[in-house]
């Protein structure tokens, strides 16, 4: 009787955990990150592998619930490559593991709160959850702990990834003999970063079209970084192809910069420009070009609430604002030109104006108070949905 009342608790609780998946990955992800964030340095498998861990280990968890830690499958390959990512990107094995305490504690939260509202909280079946609780992250502890120390032991330090680690001490400010990098570090420079299949090479090839010396370094099988050096200067005009980047490269530009601290600077640019142009349609962007929302890409709150005050108030129409967002495309395409955007929707000026100031009374302002805010707003969602 006990032990049907056990399996009784545990798909009762799992069910009400479950119907609250997205908040708790949502918060746990938050704790996260409260943290410690991933560096803008590392390479974008680490950023987006660090999400997916969290997914998984909640997932873990929430298996635990349901079956309890005697019947739980192997610790999620997700949680390993991470933990190897962790130590290949200097990770810390503290702050690894500072994480998961953070994210479990967010599990335990909701699982009492679950067993407050369900009424179970007196069940000799919570307590023995929350001891399963205890004993999953202990597991996670040490499997992330051995997975982090091997990848530090087997590491082999090839002449590359010694390169890439003299690169990451001098963009982390350490004092360092750089001379074997053989690079002018006093010159003026222009960052580069680029994701993809032959990213390196990609790379390589821009080099010739600028006629001038570079540093480049693998620093993942997909991610390359590169600095292309100049003794008299870059024009702040300068035009590079992007005709020759292959399909599933993107690269990103930072502007010309001058001596060391320029050289960490038109990195970092390049950096927070890499996400607008892996989910734009160019395959190459400069950060002058995409500074806004590269910065906004960075603020999960930024974009959220610009979605939230400008988009969402449009869907209450009956087309769930396809017509509105269309109309203001057009209208910001047209250099806020009513008379050019009906030209191109093929419809009348008034129709135009009309449709604005139905935008106006969705959003509660004039327009032309919050244009920067919705022409950003309008490109996140059209980023949105180009992605798969």
């Amino acid at each position: 009787m006990a032990l049907a009342s056990l399996e009784r608790t545990r798909t009762d609780l799992h069910t009400r955990l479950q119907q609250r998946r997205g908040e708790i990955e949502e918060a746990a992800v938050t704790r996260v990150y409260a943290v410690s964030a991933p560096p803008p340095e590392v390479d974008l498998d680490y950023a987006h592998g660090l999400r997916a861990a969290v997914a998984a280990a909640i997932d873990y968890g929430l298996t635990a619930v349901e079956v309890g830690v005697e019947r739980l499958p192997p610790v999620p390959a997700p949680l390993l490559v991470q933990a190897r990512l962790a130590a290949r990107y200097g990770i810390g094995l503290d702050t690894v593991l500072r994480r998961y305490v953070a994210g479990s504690t967010v599990l335990r939260d909701f699982i009492m709160q679950e067993a407050a509202a369900a009424d179970l909280l007196k069940a000799d079946a919570i307590h023995r959850i929350g001891r399963d609780q205890a004993v999953l992250l202990d597991r996670l502890l040490t499997a992330v702990s051995e997975e982090h120390a091997r990848e530090l032991e087997n590491r082999v330090a090839t002449s590359e990834e010694r390169r890439a680690e003299l690169i990451n001490q001098l963009l982390a400010g350490e004092l360092v003999d750089a001379s074997v990098l053989e690079y002018d570090f006093g010159a003026h420079h222009i960052g580069a970063v680029a994701t993809g299949p032959s990213a390196a090479a990609v790379l390589r090839e821009l080099v010739g079209s600028l006629d001038c010396r570079a540093l480049l370094v693998a620093q993942a099988e997909e991610t390359a970084w590169a600095w292309f050096g100049a003794r008299r200067g870059f024009a702040r005009e300068l035009e590079l192809p992007s005709d020759g980047i292959p399909g599933g490269v993107s690269v990103a530009l930072g502007e010309p910069a001058h001596e060391l601290a320029g050289w960490r600077l038109t990195h970092r640019q390049a950096v927070a420009a890499l996400p607008v142009a892996i989910r734009s349609d160019r395959r190459l962007v400069r950060y002058s070009e995409a500074a806004v929302l590269a910065s906004i890409l960075q603020d999960d709150v930024f974009a959220a609430s610009l979605q939230e005050l400008y988009l969402s108030p449009l869907t209450s129409e009956r087309d769930g604002g396809e017509m509105l967002r269309g109309t203001l495309r057009a209208y910001f395409s047209a250099n806020r030109n009513v008379s050019s955007a009906a030209a191109s929707l093929g419809v009348s000026r008034r129709t135009v104006a009309n449709r604005l100031r139905t935008v106006e009374e969705r959003i509660g302002r004039p327009l032309d108070s919050a244009l920067i805010e919705m022409d950003a707003a309008l490109r996140l969602d059209a980023f949105d949905r180009t992605v798969p």
